[in-house]
Protein backbone atom coordinates (compact mmCIF):
# COMPACT_ATOMS: atom_id res chain seq x y z
CA UNK A 1 0.00 0.00 0.00
CA UNK A 2 1.44 3.42 -0.91
CA UNK A 3 2.71 5.48 2.00
CA UNK A 4 0.37 8.39 1.22
CA UNK A 5 -2.70 6.13 1.30
CA UNK A 6 -1.59 4.51 4.58
CA UNK A 7 -1.15 7.96 6.10
CA UNK A 8 -4.60 9.08 4.93
CA UNK A 9 -6.25 5.96 6.34
CA UNK A 10 -4.44 6.40 9.64
CA UNK A 11 -5.64 10.00 9.90
CA UNK A 12 -9.22 8.97 9.09
CA UNK A 13 -9.08 6.24 11.74
CA UNK A 14 -7.72 8.65 14.33
CA UNK A 15 -10.42 11.18 13.50
CA UNK A 16 -13.13 8.54 13.80
CA UNK A 17 -11.74 7.41 17.14
CA UNK A 18 -11.68 10.96 18.52
CA UNK A 19 -15.24 11.54 17.35
CA UNK A 20 -16.40 8.32 18.95
CA UNK A 21 -14.57 8.90 22.25
CA UNK A 22 -17.01 11.49 23.67
CA UNK A 23 -19.98 9.32 22.73
CA UNK A 24 -18.33 6.34 24.38
CA UNK A 25 -17.65 8.37 27.52
CA UNK A 26 -21.24 9.61 27.56
CA UNK A 27 -22.70 6.14 27.19
CA UNK A 28 -20.54 4.97 30.11
CA UNK A 29 -21.73 7.76 32.43
CA UNK A 30 -21.14 7.70 35.31
CA UNK A 31 -17.75 6.08 35.31
CA UNK A 32 -16.41 7.93 38.36
CA UNK A 33 -17.74 9.84 41.41
CA UNK A 34 -20.19 12.69 40.81
CA UNK A 35 -20.07 15.93 42.82
CA UNK A 36 -23.20 17.96 43.49
CA UNK A 37 -22.42 21.45 44.74
CA UNK A 38 -25.02 23.34 46.75
CA UNK A 39 -25.22 26.94 47.97
CA UNK A 40 -27.26 25.78 50.97
CA UNK A 41 -25.58 25.14 54.34
CA UNK A 42 -25.38 21.70 55.94
CA UNK A 43 -28.52 20.83 57.88
CA UNK A 44 -30.84 23.05 55.88
CA UNK A 45 -33.97 21.59 54.26
CA UNK A 46 -32.54 21.64 50.70
CA UNK A 47 -29.28 20.11 51.93
CA UNK A 48 -31.03 17.35 53.91
CA UNK A 49 -33.17 16.28 50.97
CA UNK A 50 -30.24 16.51 48.54
CA UNK A 51 -28.25 14.09 50.70
CA UNK A 52 -31.12 11.62 50.65
CA UNK A 53 -31.33 11.97 46.86
CA UNK A 54 -27.57 11.50 46.43
CA UNK A 55 -27.68 8.31 48.50
CA UNK A 56 -30.28 6.88 46.11
CA UNK A 57 -28.40 8.07 43.02
CA UNK A 58 -25.18 6.57 44.32
CA UNK A 59 -26.87 3.19 44.73
CA UNK A 60 -28.39 3.45 41.26
CA UNK A 61 -25.16 4.55 39.56
CA UNK A 62 -22.85 2.38 41.66
CA UNK A 63 -20.64 5.43 42.09
CA UNK A 64 -20.23 7.84 45.01
CA UNK A 65 -22.37 10.97 44.66
CA UNK A 66 -20.87 13.61 46.93
CA UNK A 67 -22.51 16.76 48.30
CA UNK A 68 -20.23 19.80 48.33
CA UNK A 69 -21.64 22.67 50.42
CA UNK A 70 -20.53 26.12 49.24
CA UNK A 71 -22.86 28.63 50.96
CA UNK A 72 -22.28 32.36 50.90
CA UNK A 73 -22.46 35.57 48.86
CA UNK A 74 -25.99 34.86 47.66
CA UNK A 75 -24.78 31.95 45.55
CA UNK A 76 -21.59 33.40 44.09
CA UNK A 77 -19.39 31.12 46.20
CA UNK A 78 -20.88 28.08 44.50
CA UNK A 79 -20.79 29.81 41.11
CA UNK A 80 -17.07 30.52 41.37
CA UNK A 81 -16.43 26.95 42.49
CA UNK A 82 -18.25 25.37 39.54
CA UNK A 83 -18.74 27.64 36.55
CA UNK A 84 -15.42 26.75 34.89
CA UNK A 85 -15.47 23.02 35.63
CA UNK A 86 -15.93 20.54 32.77
CA UNK A 87 -19.47 20.18 31.43
CA UNK A 88 -19.29 16.39 31.58
CA UNK A 89 -22.05 15.61 34.08
CA UNK A 90 -19.64 14.89 36.92
CA UNK A 91 -20.23 18.39 38.31
CA UNK A 92 -23.83 19.29 39.12
CA UNK A 93 -25.16 22.29 41.01
CA UNK A 94 -28.27 22.56 43.16
CA UNK A 95 -29.93 25.94 42.56
CA UNK A 96 -33.21 27.51 43.56
CA UNK A 97 -35.48 29.79 41.56
CA UNK A 98 -34.14 32.91 43.26
CA UNK A 99 -30.58 32.15 42.18
CA UNK A 100 -31.89 31.66 38.66
CA UNK A 101 -34.34 34.56 38.51
CA UNK A 102 -33.62 37.19 41.18
CA UNK A 103 -29.84 37.14 41.58
CA UNK A 104 -29.07 38.60 38.12
CA UNK A 105 -31.42 41.50 38.94
CA UNK A 106 -29.94 42.12 42.38
CA UNK A 107 -26.31 42.06 41.22
CA UNK A 108 -26.59 43.98 37.97
CA UNK A 109 -23.03 45.33 38.15
CA UNK A 110 -21.67 41.77 38.00
CA UNK A 111 -23.49 41.11 34.73
CA UNK A 112 -24.02 37.49 35.76
CA UNK A 113 -26.87 35.65 34.06
CA UNK A 114 -27.28 32.28 35.77
CA UNK A 115 -29.23 30.77 32.88
CA UNK A 116 -26.42 31.66 30.48
CA UNK A 117 -23.72 30.06 32.64
CA UNK A 118 -25.51 26.80 33.50
CA UNK A 119 -27.62 24.29 31.61
CA UNK A 120 -30.73 23.10 33.39
CA UNK A 121 -30.63 19.34 33.94
CA UNK A 122 -33.42 18.14 36.24
CA UNK A 123 -36.15 19.65 38.38
CA UNK A 124 -36.47 18.51 41.98
CA UNK A 125 -39.29 20.14 43.91
CA UNK A 126 -41.30 23.24 44.76
CA UNK A 127 -41.58 24.47 48.34
CA UNK A 128 -44.41 26.69 49.65
CA UNK A 129 -44.01 29.58 52.08
CA UNK A 130 -46.19 30.23 55.10
CA UNK A 131 -47.08 33.53 56.79
CA UNK A 132 -45.74 33.10 60.31
CA UNK A 133 -46.25 35.22 63.46
CA UNK A 134 -45.24 34.96 67.14
CA UNK A 135 -47.57 32.67 69.06
CA UNK A 136 -48.91 35.62 71.10
CA UNK A 137 -49.57 37.85 68.07
CA UNK A 138 -52.98 39.56 68.22
CA UNK A 139 -53.59 38.76 64.54
CA UNK A 140 -55.89 35.84 63.80
CA UNK A 141 -55.52 35.90 60.01
CA UNK A 142 -53.70 37.62 57.15
CA UNK A 143 -56.52 40.16 56.91
CA UNK A 144 -55.66 41.34 60.42
CA UNK A 145 -52.00 41.75 59.41
CA UNK A 146 -52.93 43.81 56.36
CA UNK A 147 -55.33 45.98 58.39
CA UNK A 148 -52.65 46.66 61.00
CA UNK A 149 -50.12 47.62 58.31
CA UNK A 150 -52.64 49.89 56.64
CA UNK A 151 -53.35 51.64 59.95
CA UNK A 152 -49.63 52.02 60.73
CA UNK A 153 -47.68 52.73 57.52
CA UNK A 154 -44.02 51.67 57.70
CA UNK A 155 -44.42 50.48 61.30
CA UNK A 156 -45.19 46.78 60.93
CA UNK A 157 -41.95 44.79 60.63
CA UNK A 158 -41.30 41.61 58.73
CA UNK A 159 -38.13 39.58 58.59
CA UNK A 160 -36.14 37.69 56.00
CA UNK A 161 -32.80 35.89 55.74
CA UNK A 162 -31.35 38.61 53.56
CA UNK A 163 -32.09 41.32 51.03
CA UNK A 164 -33.45 39.75 47.86
CA UNK A 165 -34.34 36.46 49.55
CA UNK A 166 -37.75 34.93 48.73
CA UNK A 167 -38.97 35.97 52.20
CA UNK A 168 -38.01 39.59 51.44
CA UNK A 169 -39.46 39.60 47.94
CA UNK A 170 -42.59 37.88 49.22
CA UNK A 171 -43.06 40.73 51.69
CA UNK A 172 -42.62 43.21 48.86
CA UNK A 173 -45.22 41.29 46.89
CA UNK A 174 -47.70 41.51 49.78
CA UNK A 175 -47.08 45.26 49.99
CA UNK A 176 -47.71 45.71 46.28
CA UNK A 177 -50.80 43.51 46.27
CA UNK A 178 -52.47 45.34 49.16
CA UNK A 179 -51.16 48.90 48.85
CA UNK A 180 -49.56 48.82 52.29
CA UNK A 181 -46.06 49.81 53.43
CA UNK A 182 -44.04 47.82 55.97
CA UNK A 183 -40.50 47.76 57.34
CA UNK A 184 -38.19 44.98 56.16
CA UNK A 185 -35.67 43.63 58.69
CA UNK A 186 -33.00 41.36 57.12
CA UNK A 187 -31.16 38.78 59.20
CA UNK A 188 -28.05 36.70 58.59
CA UNK A 189 -29.98 33.45 58.08
CA UNK A 190 -33.39 31.88 58.61
CA UNK A 191 -32.46 30.48 62.03
CA UNK A 192 -31.60 33.93 63.34
CA UNK A 193 -34.77 35.33 61.78
CA UNK A 194 -37.05 32.76 63.41
CA UNK A 195 -35.38 33.25 66.79
CA UNK A 196 -36.18 36.96 66.48
CA UNK A 197 -39.73 36.20 65.36
CA UNK A 198 -40.32 33.82 68.28
CA UNK A 199 -39.06 36.52 70.64
CA UNK A 200 -41.39 39.15 69.20
CA UNK A 201 -38.61 41.29 67.74
CA UNK A 202 -40.39 41.31 64.37
CA UNK A 203 -44.10 41.07 63.65
CA UNK A 204 -44.17 38.39 60.95
CA UNK A 205 -42.15 36.51 58.37
CA UNK A 206 -42.47 34.12 55.47
CA UNK A 207 -40.90 30.73 55.99
CA UNK A 208 -40.97 27.14 54.85
CA UNK A 209 -41.98 24.18 57.01
CA UNK A 210 -38.39 22.87 57.44
CA UNK A 211 -37.02 26.31 58.31
CA UNK A 212 -39.77 27.09 60.84
CA UNK A 213 -40.66 23.69 62.27
CA UNK A 214 -38.33 24.02 65.28
CA UNK A 215 -40.00 27.13 66.70
CA UNK A 216 -43.43 25.94 65.51
CA UNK A 217 -43.17 22.62 67.36
CA UNK A 218 -41.91 24.51 70.41
CA UNK A 219 -45.17 26.53 70.28
CA UNK A 220 -43.32 29.80 69.80
CA UNK A 221 -44.84 30.73 66.43
CA UNK A 222 -48.03 29.97 64.53
CA UNK A 223 -49.12 30.14 60.91
CA UNK A 224 -51.73 32.51 59.50
CA UNK A 225 -51.83 31.12 55.98
CA UNK A 226 -49.97 29.31 53.24
CA UNK A 227 -48.88 31.33 50.20
CA UNK A 228 -50.18 28.87 47.61
CA UNK A 229 -53.22 28.79 45.31
CA UNK A 230 -54.49 25.68 47.15
CA UNK A 231 -54.18 24.36 50.69
CA UNK A 232 -51.37 21.91 51.33
CA UNK A 233 -52.23 18.38 52.47
CA UNK A 234 -49.68 18.48 55.29
CA UNK A 235 -51.78 21.22 56.98
CA UNK A 236 -55.18 20.94 55.41
CA UNK A 237 -56.73 23.07 58.16
CA UNK A 238 -54.47 26.02 57.32
CA UNK A 239 -56.12 28.46 54.89
CA UNK A 240 -54.40 29.95 51.89
CA UNK A 241 -53.38 33.59 52.13
CA UNK A 242 -56.36 34.48 49.90
CA UNK A 243 -58.74 32.54 52.16
CA UNK A 244 -57.22 34.25 55.20
CA UNK A 245 -58.01 37.76 53.99
CA UNK A 246 -54.95 38.47 51.87
CA UNK A 247 -54.68 39.27 48.15
CA UNK A 248 -56.45 36.74 45.93
CA UNK A 249 -53.44 36.21 43.67
CA UNK A 250 -50.75 36.16 46.38
CA UNK A 251 -48.43 33.17 46.07
CA UNK A 252 -44.83 32.68 47.05
CA UNK A 253 -42.84 29.51 46.60
CA UNK A 254 -39.37 28.50 45.54
CA UNK A 255 -38.41 25.68 43.21
CA UNK A 256 -35.12 23.76 43.31
CA UNK A 257 -33.32 22.18 40.36
CA UNK A 258 -30.07 20.53 39.34
CA UNK A 259 -27.93 22.34 36.78
CA UNK A 260 -24.54 21.77 35.13
CA UNK A 261 -21.85 24.05 33.71
CA UNK A 262 -22.87 25.16 30.23
CA UNK A 263 -22.29 22.67 27.45
CA UNK A 264 -23.33 19.33 28.95
CA UNK A 265 -24.05 16.69 26.30
CA UNK A 266 -27.80 16.08 25.83
CA UNK A 267 -27.30 12.32 26.24
CA UNK A 268 -25.66 12.78 29.64
CA UNK A 269 -28.20 15.41 30.69
CA UNK A 270 -31.09 13.15 29.74
CA UNK A 271 -29.55 10.19 31.57
CA UNK A 272 -29.19 12.24 34.74
CA UNK A 273 -32.72 13.68 34.42
CA UNK A 274 -34.26 10.23 33.93
CA UNK A 275 -32.42 8.77 36.91
CA UNK A 276 -33.29 11.74 39.13
CA UNK A 277 -36.96 11.36 38.16
CA UNK A 278 -36.74 7.67 39.10
CA UNK A 279 -35.17 8.48 42.48
CA UNK A 280 -37.78 11.15 43.23
CA UNK A 281 -40.44 8.42 43.11
CA UNK A 282 -38.63 6.33 45.72
CA UNK A 283 -40.90 5.84 48.79
CA UNK A 284 -38.19 7.09 51.18
CA UNK A 285 -37.72 10.30 49.18
CA UNK A 286 -41.46 10.85 48.85
CA UNK A 287 -41.92 10.41 52.60
CA UNK A 288 -39.16 12.91 53.37
CA UNK A 289 -40.59 15.40 50.87
CA UNK A 290 -44.02 15.02 52.46
CA UNK A 291 -42.52 15.91 55.84
CA UNK A 292 -41.18 19.16 54.39
CA UNK A 293 -44.29 19.86 52.24
CA UNK A 294 -42.03 19.78 49.18
CA UNK A 295 -43.92 19.07 45.95
CA UNK A 296 -42.11 17.12 43.24
CA UNK A 297 -42.14 18.83 39.84
CA UNK A 298 -41.08 16.92 36.73
CA UNK A 299 -40.10 19.72 34.36
CA UNK A 300 -38.01 19.49 31.22
CA UNK A 301 -34.94 21.78 30.97
CA UNK A 302 -36.96 24.11 28.72
CA UNK A 303 -39.79 24.24 31.25
CA UNK A 304 -37.35 25.08 34.04
CA UNK A 305 -36.09 28.02 31.99
CA UNK A 306 -39.67 29.11 31.30
CA UNK A 307 -40.58 28.98 34.99
CA UNK A 308 -37.42 30.89 35.93
CA UNK A 309 -38.20 33.61 33.37
CA UNK A 310 -41.74 33.93 34.73
CA UNK A 311 -40.32 34.34 38.23
CA UNK A 312 -37.80 36.83 36.89
CA UNK A 313 -40.55 39.02 35.44
CA UNK A 314 -42.36 39.17 38.79
CA UNK A 315 -39.16 39.79 40.74
CA UNK A 316 -38.10 42.42 38.23
CA UNK A 317 -41.20 44.48 39.02
CA UNK A 318 -40.64 44.16 42.78
CA UNK A 319 -36.92 44.95 42.60
CA UNK A 320 -37.39 47.95 40.30
CA UNK A 321 -40.21 49.29 42.46
CA UNK A 322 -37.82 50.06 45.33
CA UNK A 323 -34.54 49.92 43.43
CA UNK A 324 -33.37 46.96 45.50
CA UNK A 325 -29.71 46.17 44.87
CA UNK A 326 -26.90 44.07 46.32
CA UNK A 327 -24.13 45.62 44.19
Amino acid sequence: MPLQRRTTLALLAATAFCAAAPALAQSDFPGKPVNIFTPFPPGSGPDALLRAITDKLGALWKQPVLVQNRPGAGGFVVFEATRRLPADGYTLVQLDSEQLAALPLLYKARNFQTLQVYDMVASLYNTPFLVTVPVNSPWKNVGDLVAAARAQPDKITYGSWGIGSPAHLGGEQLELGTGIAMQHIPFKDSGQMFTALAGGEIAWALGTIPSSQGVYKANKVRYLGVATPRRIPQMSELPTVAEAGGPKDFAQSSFVVLAAPKGIAPTVRDRIAADVAKVMQDPDIKARMDTFAFEYVNWSPDEIVKQANTKGQMYGRLIARKNISLD
